[in-house]
């Protein structure tokens, strides 16, 4: 799964929880105020991706996750070349050293794959440490400019890639989502060009060459 997926769907999952309560996000009115219900929605995914936070997350999380790929690189590499000297072990070598040799390997072997699942979590949790601050901003964005407009409450229109709107219809005057952004000081629409694709975390198991893997059958010895 690539960082861009797993971006998106941090995001989703931030949205799903801005939406799961929507006094979270509304403004009150006050109880002397007799007007009627007013009711706006915000499109949260479109709001963040706005935001000049967006791009510098995406940037620190391919910078992070390039690191971390550099290093799987390196332990692939060590396997290899460890692999290639196994291969080469002329016939005559004791079956203690051959063995040791395997021993090594199957090691290195372990290591790549324990490595490969914790750069995903590290990712998954660098990602929300970064994103945390942004919706906290958004948050108050929202109660701010809802208190400035009279919004009792603010809905989300999308709650996130791959996922069902939470708001299916609604009047055009009705969406903040620029005057959240104005709110910020940010120009609606100027950052509508697509982010760069970041990095994958880890290559493919296929990365790690089968034939460097030990052999299981014996040598007999002259």
């Amino acid at each position: 799964m690539t960082l861009t997926r797993k971006f998106r769907l941090v995001l989703a999952a931030a949205a799903l929880t801005l939406t799961a309560a929507p006094a979270a996000l509304a403004q009150t009115a006050p109880a002397t105020n007799a007007g009627p219900l007013k009711i706006g929605y915000t499109n949260v995914d479109y709001v963040i991706s706005q935001m000049p936070e967006s791009k510098q997350i995406e940037s620190q999380l391919k910078d992070y996750s390039t690191q971390l790929k550099n290093q799987l690189d390196a332990k692939i590499a060590d396997y290899r070349k460890k692999g290639e000297v196994y291969q080469a072990l002329p016939a005559t070598t004791p079956d203690a050293i051959r063995a040791d040799k395997e021993k090594e390997l199957q090691t290195l072997q372990n290591s790549i794959q324990e490595f490969q699942q914790s750069a995903e979590q590290s990712v998954q949790q660098r990602q929300q440490t970064l994103l945390k601050p942004v919706y906290d901003k958004l948050q108050k964005t929202i109660d701010a400019v809802s208190e400035k407009n009279g919004y009792t409450y603010v809905f989300n229109s999308d709650a996130g890639f791959g996922t069902t709107p939470i708001l299916l219809h609604g009047p055009k005057d009705g969406d903040i989502s620029d005057l959240v952004l104005k709110e910020m000081g940010v120009t609606p629409g100027q950052n509508n060009a697509p982010a760069a694709k970041p990095a994958t975390t880890t290559p493919a198991p296929a990365a790690t060459p089968a034939a460097s893997a030990p052999s299981k059958t014996k040598v007999k010895k002259k």
